[in-house]
């Protein structure tokens, strides 16, 4: 498809606005001009007609630059209409196809953690999971990952119940105390990913990986689930990288910032 024409000043221009949204505070001409990539006398003219447009706005007495009112406005008024589910959704199966691996995004709902969109990898193995299924918090990697994220009284009583449920049955394979619960949470907020392998359900590994929106506040997992035969389950591999890769990218364009 021919690429259409646009207006390059415009596109020049925006350099300097970007370099503002990812600078840690305001600017001095000289610097915001030099990693714009342009000269200063330049700068300062798309930065006076920015002013005017109250996108960008300059301190009088430190003569420093920084985003503007108008800029504020924007981009609250994107992120009040991003939806993160329906951005995931429309990125889940790319994902699919490059892991070779089931993927389902989970958010968190009246009850817990519940699967709201799967997508079957022709390769899958048969898992016992449907929509609108809420994930335990101890033995699957959705639930530990939320628990994780969560509001530590919104996930107590449920983690406290699973626990006693687990000790009564003699889970060696799960958390023995809320000591070790802890230490599992924790883990999982050091590695920014949940992982069980053959836990939940035999034979399978799954990894779950959490999105982020502005107020980062998690929003929704992107969960990974394949056979311990097929499925990559090192940290360091293909397949939770791709993971994080895929969920940090959402978080950035849910307007996250680490």
């Amino acid at each position: 498809m021919k690429e259409r024409a646009g207006i390059q000043s415009v596109e020049v221009g925006f350099t300097l606005l970007d370099v503002l949204g990812k600078a840690p505070g305001p600017l001095m001409l000289r610097d915001l001009a030099a990693a714009a990539g342009m000269s200063a006398a330049k700068a300062h003219r798309y930065l006076v007609s920015f002013q005017r447009l109250r996108l960008v706005v300059q301190d009088a007495a430190t003569t420093r630059y920084d985003l503007g009112p108008a800029a504020l406005m924007l981009g609250l008024a994107s992120l009040s209409r991003l939806d993160a589910v329906k951005l995931a959704r429309e990125r889940v199966g790319a994902l699919m196809v490059q892991l070779g691996h089931t993927l389902a995004l989970a958010v968190w709902g009246n009850h817990g953690p519940t699967i709201v969109h799967w997508e079957e990898s022709p390769q899958a193995v048969t898992v016992n999971l449907r929509l609108g299924d809420v994930m335990p918090l101890l033995s699957s990697a959705t639930g530990r990952c939320f628990a994780a994220y969560a509001l530590p009284e919104a996930v107590a009583p449920t983690l406290k119940e699973e626990l006693v449920r687990a000790q009564k049955a003699g889970r060696t394979d799960l958390p023995g105390s809320m000591a070790q619960v802890n230490a599992m949470l924790e883990d999982v907020r050091q590695h920014r990913a949940a992982r069980v392998i053959d836990t939940l359900l035999p034979g399978i590994v799954g990894f779950c990986v959490p999105v982020f929106d502005a107020d980062a506040h998690m929003v929704l997992g992107i969960v990974a689930l394949g056979s311990v035969a097929l499925l990559d389950p090192a940290w360091d591999g293909s397949t939770h990288l791709a993971l994080r890769q895929a969920a940090d990218q959402l978080s950035a364009d849910l307007g996250y910032r680490v």
